[in-house]
């Protein structure tokens, strides 16, 4: 059994919780336990990850939030910023599922979140699940 940390980006409550439900199921469906904490946003997520990496508490991370297409250029350096990150950390050898969400709309990011449709929440902790595995196999 692996203790996994889910870090969260909270911003959009109602899609976190749906993305959250999805990763805790799938750890908890293949004998996995996790933690959560919270972030601001998801420029954060990497550095809360990298922080906890060094705590050797954690065989795994999952990285949930969601950043929603604006009026503005920000969306461009959230969405490629906190993506950026979190493959150099796991460049690093670090365990890490992507499930930051980055849609053009609210509707996009509810089909993606609801386990019951797309479940990326599910599929973010599961990815980390297989580079755990594939971490302790190349060890």
């Amino acid at each position: 059994m692996a203790h996994f940390l889910i870090v969260e980006a909270r911003f959009y409550s109602h899609l976190n919780d749906m993305l959250i439900e999805g990763a805790k199921g799938a750890l908890e469906a293949a004998g996995h336990s996790a933690e959560l904490i919270t972030v601001p946003g998801a420029l954060e997520v990497p550095g809360a990850i990298a922080m906890a990496a060094e705590s050797g508490r954690y065989d795994g991370f999952v990285a949930i939030g969601v950043v929603i297409r604006g009026e503005t250029y920000h969306f461009e350096i959230v969405a490629g910023e906190s993506a950026r990150a979190i493959m150099a950390l796991t460049m690093d050898g670090i365990a890490i599922g992507n499930g930051i969400l980055t849609t053009e709309n609210e509707e996009q990011a509810i089909v993606r979140a609801d386990p019951a449709q797309k479940n990326k929440g599910g599929e973010a902790a599961m990815a980390a699940v297989r580079l755990l595995e594939l971490r302790d196999q190349f060890d």
